[in-house]
């Protein structure tokens, strides 16, 4: 079923971008049914896996004495801005961009409570002549290695094959996995706090609409979203690595109960939960003025907006009550913003935004 009311002519829409959920999701879940049925294979090994964590953002195994989470994830689109702003202002995005693939990974992997440990490369280029661009190339090495300093993980190694043919030439196909153990995880709970942390802008979820969306713009890339800002260099905004929040929480002893990274299908993350739940929100973050642009500019209503991009929310973290507002400290104390948004009630599985009126039920978010 379709997760949007019909928009109007002048709307654009992440479908109209070429980048349609209800057509993605089915594989989805396909895959997942035939990927547990491999499970049994680790019975032979001595190890399991947490069935629970299946259509989770990590996979997690039981290896007897802790657990272990892993995640690979695909950057997505934004390397197209980036090499079209290179054209523009002949500035090096790359460093951003290599931070935006790693807290793909690594944002997806703290989400089920793990502390990751190890991030592989994933590199693929539409032919060699890529990495003969020394600056380009140097400027991926670095960027890659500062992301893995700031979330503490070792760069284990990685794959950078040219597959020209497939690639398109000139470009590159960026993606990450990582590792980390974990802890048996607390469990939701009625009542439990919602404390929203701040985004960067996009993120590197929506910029197949936000490259469809230039085609609108007067002055492409360069239309201002505020003075002195563009809207490529708001876009290419890098991406909030979350580890450091997750981290300094278990130090601080708050055990969060559950995350999620709001990425693609945006706010409707919040749902992916299993439990029923109601998910109230009474306080609502900013919008950063990049998705506030974008919003205006598809001529999207609200909901629309907040079921395709992050506006303003990059992740959640669900604690007790008692500890929320210590978790709104320990964000800001890492340098990201964060809310006390909302809290869980008993009741039907939906999502309720009230200042903004927006439902979302559990229709709109069939990922497992």
């Amino acid at each position: 079923m379709s997760t949007h009311a019909p928009s109007s002519p002048d709307t654009l829409s992440y479908e109209q971008a070429g980048v349609n959920y209800d057509l993605i999701d089915p594989l989805k879940v396909s895959a997942q049914r035939a990927a547990a049925a491999t499970a049994v294979h680790m019975g032979a090994h001595g190890f399991s896996e947490v069935k629970a964590s299946r259509g989770e953002s990590a996979y997690v195994l039981d290896v007897g004495p802790f657990y272990l989470a892993s995640i690979v994830e695909c950057l997505g689109s934004k390397t197209l801005v980036a090499d079209e702003m290179n054209k523009l202002t002949g500035k090096n995005y790359y460093d951003g961009i290599a931070q935006d693939t790693i807290a793909m990974a690594v944002n997806d992997l703290i989400t089920v409570g793990a502390t990751p440990l190890v991030v592989q490369a994933y590199w693929a280029a539409g032919g060699s002549d890529w990495f003969g661009n020394a600056e380009r190339a140097q400027t991926l090495v670095a960027g890659w290695k500062k992301a893995c300093d700031i979330c503490q993980v070792s760069w284990g190694g990685g794959e950078t094959p040219a597959l020209a043919g497939i690639v398109e030439e000139g470009r590159i196909d960026l993606a990450a996995s990582c590792t980390g153990i974990i802890n048996p995880k607390s469990r939701l709970s009625v009542g439990d706090a919602i404390v929203l942390l701040a985004s960067s802008g996009i993120h590197a979820n929506g910029l197949s609409l936000a490259r469809k969306l230039v085609e609108r713009l007067p002055q492409g890339y360069l239309t201002e979203v505020e003075p002195g800002l563009s809207y490529g260099e708001a876009l290419l905004a890098p991406t909030v690595l979350y580890s450091p929040v997750t981290e300094a929480l278990f130090k601080a002893g708050i055990q969060p109960h559950y995350c999620a990274n709001i990425t693609g299908h945006g706010w409707r993350k919040l749902l992916r939960h299993p439990a029923q739940f109601t998910y109230r929100i009474h306080t609502v973050p900013p919008v950063t003025p990049v998705l506030k642009f974008m919003q205006e500019h598809a001529k999207q209503d609200d909901r629309e907006a907040y079921s395709t991009l992050n506006m303003g929310a990059g992740f959640a973290i669900f604690v007790r009550p008692e500890d929320a507002e210590r978790t709104v400290a320990v964000a800001k104390a890492c340098g990201i913003e964060a809310w006390v948004a909302g809290a869980l009630e008993a009741g039907p599985k939906q999502l309720l935004i009230e200042p903004l009126n927006i439902r979302f039920s559990d229709d709109d978010l069939q990922l497992r």
